[in-house]
């Protein structure tokens, strides 16, 4: 059986693989979505179910009944071929048949053919078209190449013709920064010519600016060392710096000379020498004037106070001041010497107070002038020294040998209350920055009162306390009390105070008074250690004095004086904020002595450093501290007195009765102590009550003894107490252990009444009760 023919292929084109590849990149990058791929199915669907229009199904039955009539006529034709061929052999019948199936294909395949033929020749006129883009494109390619060529020389050429502009103005910048710095170095010769030139001083216009520029080029030589020739141009810079500054000086000091002639000239035309000047000429023409004639100077001055950031210009400065002040001495120091000669006829404190005055109101005016010309320098009070520092010697030779021979500690006091008050503490406060310079000065002299004042104290407590030789009339107790007491209802509050100070012993007086003086005249320290003295001397001078008075009047009247004075000075010093202690320090040397003794018999060398014994190492004073408080042996004294007065009281009130109960202890004690056959035979054995000395008679005679003595003796001893001791507290607190002690006694006499006495022996001796006993001494008060 023959293989049927293939069928022709496609030719192989260009536009169809493009074709193929471009639908199925795009099914690649544009993918349906699944709700896409949905409608698009269900839309086939609905085609596919649609009836086809009329006109197209009545087509596609003519289409039909052809292709049926066709097939019928091939049919037909067929058979009539079939029938009329005469196939002989095998052969026959396969190209027959072979023949027949060309046929069929061929009429089968006659349109594909024909749709073949011109998808084909569209094919090649694609292909054409497609070559010809192609062609397009490469043209376009080379065309870009080119443009990219032509861009990039046109970029270089733009880049080069910045750099070029970038370089231009750099070398601009750089001539100009070249040509700035060089024209401070061509600035020497302009400067040089001009400082130079016989017409320029400093009064010229042109100075002050050429001046300002001299000091630019040395700061910028100076900034820049590594120039070449730097430091030759700084030299001459310097040198034409140096001539300036002269100039200004000997400008200042012409000036300065100038107007306080001119000053003179004026003071001596406004008064007679013979006269003084007044207050009013003073400041009209010292001051006014001077500053209408010195005025020429302030922007000079102001220039120079402007730069005294630098060293040249800090001299400068500084001499100028020296200058100011030397002209501006010459002319006040003859006044203000004239005025002090005249407050030194007055009395000290007089003179204190009106020349420290004066020389405040020349201060501020001085000060004021000063700030005219200098107003930067006005605020260093160092800048006035060389002008107020001699004024103020002229008032310290004033006072200083009026001081040092002032022996008065009242004049002293007053002098340290106007220099701390009045002065410093309210003059200075109120004008501090114009007065500064007084400070220093005044502080000086208030040293020097101070250390006056410290001298007289300490003499007037070693001569008029601790060294006071009591007058007949200072000792005479308890008389100057009772004739104070009688003067007392005669004269008025102010008046008694005064004579209830009269009672007092005079060194008590003194010291108090000399305290209450220097409390508020020296510092906390000095006063400290004075008060310490002064209380302790004074305490020691009256116990002299007590002593002194127990053998001219009585114990009593010693003891009570004794107290009387030291409650005041207890009472008198405690107002005082200070501790009443000081602290003595002594080199001891007495542990030395054992290593000399050591070194003499060869026990221990002199130079041995290694050990500890040397004498080079021991060689070293002990410090031993000792710490004095007056106050706490003021309190001691106190309480040794009380303590003994009270029992000096007790003794001769209760005396009978202490020696009765030591007796009765005595004979309890022996008892005690004694064997069995000793208490037997022994006198002591029998009852007390037998005893001689304890019999209810001797008992009766003790008891009235003591209730005379508290009937006669005590009332008096309350009366002194009264005369020595005006405040009821102070007795009462005094008294309160006297009563204990009566009280006591007459409890231990009772407890041995009732033990060893019967009732009619205890109601024949008749003691008094003691709630009466206590009711009669609270009477007494």
């Amino acid at each position: 059986m023959a293989t049927p023919p293939k069928a022709a292929s496609l030719p192989k084109s260009g536009a169809v693989s493009r074709g193929y590849n471009f639908a199925s990149t795009w099914e690649q990058s544009t993918p349906l979505t699944e709700q896409q791929e949905a409608a698009i199915a269900a839309l086939s669907h609905a085609f596919s179910e649609r009836p086809l229009p009329d006109k197209l199904s009545q087509d596609h039955a003519s289409g039909h009944d052809n292709v049926l009539s066709i097939s019928t006529k091939q049919s037909t034709v067929e058979e009539s071929g079939v029938i009329g061929a005469v196939l002989v052999n095998t052969n026959e019948f396969y190209t027959w048949f072979t023949d027949l199936e060309a046929l069929m294909k061929s009429e089968t395949e006659e349109k594909y053919q024909h749709y073949l033929t011109s998808l084909t020749e569209r094919i090649e006129t694609c292909d054409g078209i497609l070559l010809q883009v192609d062609e397009t494109l490469d043209l376009f390619n080379e065309l870009q190449l080119q443009h990219q060529a032509v861009a990039t020389k046109t970029k270089t050429l733009h880049d080069a013709c910045d750099r070029l502009l970038i370089e231009k103005q750099r070398l601009i910048e750089f001539a100009e920064a070249l040509r700035s710095k060089l024209n401070y170095f061509d600035e020497l010769e302009n400067v040089a010519s001009n400082f130079y030139s016989p017409n320029m001083n400093v009064s010229n216009q042109n100075f002050l600016s050429l001046l300002k520029r001299l000091d630019d080029c040395i700061s910028y030589v100076e900034s820049n060392p590594q120039y070449a020739e730097s430091s030759v141009y700084l030299v001459k810079f310097r040198q034409l710096q140096s001539r300036a500054l002269g100039m200004i000086r000997s400008h200042v000091l012409s000036v300065l000379k100038n107007a306080s002639s001119q000053v003179q000239v004026a003071i001596r035309s406004s008064s007679d020498s013979k006269v003084a000047v007044s207050e009013a000429v003073e400041a009209s023409v010292i001051y006014v004037r001077f500053k209408a004639a010195a005025s020429e100077l302030k922007p000079v001055l102001g220039e120079i106070e402007s730069r005294s950031s630098r060293k040249e210009y800090s001299q400068i400065l500084s001499e100028c001041h020296k200058l100011y002040c030397e002209q501006r001495l010459s002319l006040v120091k003859g006044i203000v010497h004239q005025r002090i000669s005249e407050f030194a006829k007055e009395t000290l404190p007089s003179l204190t107070r009106s020349g420290c005055a004066y020389l405040m109101q020349v201060c501020q005016l001085e000060h004021q002038l000063f700030d005219h010309f200098f107003p930067s320098s006005s605020e260093d009070i160092s800048s006035l020294s060389p002008l107020i520092d001699p004024l103020c010697t002229y008032l310290y030779d004033t006072l200083r040998p009026k001081l040092i021979h002032e022996a008065n500690l009242d004049i002293l006091c007053e002098l340290v209350e106007i220099l701390k008050v009045e002065v410093l503490g309210e003059q200075l406060s109120r004008r501090s920055q114009s007065l500064a310079g007084l400070r220093p000065s005044l502080e000086r002299i208030l040293a020097d009162v101070h250390e006056r004042l410290t001298f007289r104290a300490r003499t007037h407590i070693r001569d008029e306390i601790a060294n006071y030789m009591p007058l007949d009339e200072d000792l005479d107790y308890p008389g100057k009390l009772e004739r104070s007491v009688e003067t007392r209802s005669e004269t008025t509050s102010a008046d008694e105070n005064q004579d209830v100070v009269n009672t007092w012993y005079p060194p008590l007086e003194k010291t108090l008074s000399c305290l209450s003086k220097l409390y508020q005249s020296l510092d906390s320290e000095v006063f400290t250690g004075l008060a310490q003295e002064a209380v302790e001397v004074c305490s020691i001078s009256i116990q002299k004095a007590s002593k002194l008075i127990m053998k001219r009047s009585s114990p009593m009247d010693g003891q009570l004086f004794l107290i009387k004075h030291l409650l005041i000075l207890r009472e008198q010093i405690a107002p005082f904020d200070i501790e009443f202690s000081v602290t003595h320090k002594e080199l001891d040397f007495s542990h030395l002595l054992d290593h000399l003794r050591r070194i003499l018999r060869g026990q221990a060398s002199l130079f041995d450093w290694s050990r500890s014994t040397s004498l080079a190492r021991t060689f070293s004073p002990r410090v031993l501290e000792s710490q004095i408080d007056a106050k706490k042996e003021l309190e001691k004294s106190l309480k040794a007195t009380c303590e003994e007065f009270i029992m000096s009281v007790t003794k001769l009130v209760v005396d009978p009765m202490l020696s009765f109960v030591a007796k009765v202890t005595a004979v309890k004690v022996a008892l005690s102590s004694g064997s069995p056959n000793q208490k037997l035979d022994s006198v002591m054995a029998k009852p007390l009550k037998d005893q001689a000395f304890a019999t209810p008679d001797k008992v009766a005679e003790l008891v009235q003894k003591v209730s005379l003595a508290i009937q006669q003796e005590l009332p008096g001893v309350m009366e002194k107490m009264k005369l020595y001791l005006q405040n009821q507290s102070t007795r009462t607190i005094l008294f309160k252990p006297v009563k204990t002690n009566i009280v006591e006694a007459h409890i231990q006499i009772q407890s041995l009444l009732k033990s060893e006495y019967s009732p009619e022996e205890i109601q024949s001796i008749n003691m008094v009760s003691i709630q009466d006993l206590q009711a009669q001494l609270d009477d007494l008060l």
